[in-house]
C-alpha cells in the first residue's frame, strides 16, 4: 500500500483553480493540475526568462525528488524508476530490452489501449515474436482469461491494470502468481489508476510498470515513469541512452566522452527530460501533492461518487458498463444508453451542456476527482432525464 499518510484537509477542492462554466468529470482523460503545480510551472518559466537564475536543482535534484516520490507512491526503490514522456516509452524499453526468440508470445487484451498494439505488433517482424490478443470469456476481461491463454511460448503479459474503456481492474496479484509459475513476465500500464488507488508493486508481484503523468498523477503532458524490478534492469539489452543518464554526467567539467556507460539503475531509460524543467517542476509539485492527499483518499471519494451514479441512473435509459463492485473497478465508472447511437447522442448532449465526460469504445466514461461533489453527479443524471 502507499506509504503516505493523508493530511486532513477541510476541502480538497480549494487546491484547484475553479473550472468555470463546466462540470469536469474527465480526470481519466486529462486531470487539471492543482494550484501548487501551476505555480511551480510558472516559476520554471521565469527561470528561462533569466537563465542565469536557473538553479542546478532543476537539472538534478528535481528529477531525483520525482523518483523518490514515485517510489513512495508505488512501494518501489528510486533507482528502479526511469522518468519518461509517457507510458509508451516504458513499454518500448521492455520491447527492445528483452532478449527474444522466434515464436515467443506476448499476450495483451482485446480492446486494450492502442499503445499495447503499437508497441508489440512491430516486434513481430523485427524479432519474430507473436502478439496474441486475449478476449474475455464473460462480460469483463479478468486475470483468469490471461491465465487460461498462457502457453509454453508465452514470454510476457502486457496489459492495463485498469482498463481505459470500462474501468475494469485486474486481479494483478493472481495474474502475477500464475505468470511467474510459468516463467512469464508481467507488465502493467497503471496510467488509469496510479495516484488514485493505493499501489504496491511488490505486493502486486509485477515485473514492469508504466504510467503516463497527465492523468491521476496530476502532472503535465509529456511526463510519466517506467519501473522495472532491479533484477531485470541489468539483464536487459543496452540501447541508446540520454547523455545525462551516463556515469559521471553531473561533472560537467570532465564528461566521459570515449566510452560512456549508463549509470546504475533504471535512469538509463530516462527520456531527455531533465532539460524540460518546465514539466518536471510541475510534476515534482504534483507528486508531492498526490502523496500528501493520499491515493486512498481519491479512491474512497471516487468509489462513493460512482456508486451514486450507478444508483441514480435512469434504468429505463442507461445501464452500467463497469463492474458494480468497487473492488473490481478503478477510480471511475462507465455507462451507456440502450443503443450505440443513443449513447453517442447522449454524450454529445452532456458535452453541449458543459458536463465534460469521454466516449470510449461505446461507453460514456465518468471520471471524477476530489474536486467533484455529489452535486456534479446529480447534474449529470438530471441531464439524462428529459
Amino acid at each position: 500500500m502507499a506509504t503516505a499518510t493523508p493530511t486532513q484537509v477541510t476541502d480538497w477542492r480549494q487546491e484547484w483553480f475553479e473550472i468555470e462554466g463546466a462540470t469536469y468529470l474527465d480526470a481519466a482523460g486529462s486531470a487539471p493540475m492543482p494550484k501548487v503545480s501551476i505555480r511551480a510551472a510558472q516559476t520554471a518559466i521565469d527561470w528561462k526568462k533569466a537563465p542565469h537564475q536557473t538553479p542546478d536543482a532543476a537539472y538534478f535534484e528535481i528529477p531525483d525528488r520525482i523518483r523518490t516520490s514515485i517510489a513512495r507512491l508505488i512501494g518501489a526503490k528510486a533507482e528502479e524508476i526511469a522518468l519518461t514522456s509517457g507510458a509508451s516509452d516504458g513499454v518500448a524499453a521492455v520491447a527492445y530490452g528483452l532478449e527474444w526468440k522466434p515464436g515467443d508470445e506476448v499476450l495483451t487484451g482485446k480492446g486494450e489501449f492502442p499503445l499495447q498494439y503499437t508497441s508489440w505488433k512491430p516486434m513481430e517482424e523485427r524479432e519474430g515474436i507473436k502478439m496474441r490478443v486475449v478476449s474475455p470469456r464473460e462480460r469483463f476481461i479478468a486475470a483468469e482469461d490471461f491465465i487460461a491463454a498462457l502457453t509454453p511460448r508465452t514470454r510476457i503479459v502486457s496489459t492495463s491494470l485498469v482498463r481505459f474503456d470500462d474501468g475494469v481492474m485486474l486481479d494483478a496479484g493472481k495474474l502475477a502468481s500464475a505468470c511467474h509459475a510459468h516463467g512469464v513476465l508481467l507488465l502493467l500500464d497503471a496510467s488509469q489508476c496510479c495516484g488514485a488507488i493505493p499501489l504496491n508493486v511488490l505486493e502486486l508481484g509485477v515485473d514492469f510498470m508504466v504510467c503516463a503523468g497527465y492523468k491521476w498523477l496530476l502532472s503535465p503532458y509529456g511526463t510519466g515513469f517506467f519501473w522495472a524490478r532491479s533484477e531485470h534492469i541489468e539483464q536487459m539489452r543496452p540501447g541508446p541512452f540520454y547523455w545525462m543518464a551516463m556515469e559521471g554526467a553531473r561533472k560537467f567539467s570532465s564528461l566521459a566522452m570515449d566510452n560512456p556507460k549508463p549509470a546504475a539503475g533504471a535512469r538509463r531509460w530516462d527520456a531527455a527530460e531533465t532539460a524540460n524543467y518546465f514539466n518536471l517542476a510541475a510534476m515534482d509539485a504534483s507528486l508531492e501533492f498526490v502523496l500528501r492527499m493520499g491515493a486512498e483518499t481519491v479512491a474512497a471519494h471516487n468509489h462513493r461518487l460512482i456508486d451514486l451514479l450507478f444508483e441514480r441512473l435512469p434504468k429505463d435509459r442507461c445501464v452500467a458498463a463497469s463492474p458494480l463492485a468497487p473492488s473490481r473497478r478503478g477510480p471511475y465508472g462507465c455507462f451507456r444508453a440502450r443503443t450505440t447511437e443513443k449513447t453517442a447522442t447522449l454524450c454529445e448532449k452532456l458535452r453541449a451542456e458543459n458536463i465534460v465526460v469521454s466516449l470510449r469504445e461505446g461507453n460514456i466514461r465518468v471520471s471524477p476527482h476530489v474536486y467533484n461533489t455529489e452535486r456534479d453527479i446529480d447534474r449529470l443524471v438530471a441531464s439524462i432525464i428529459p
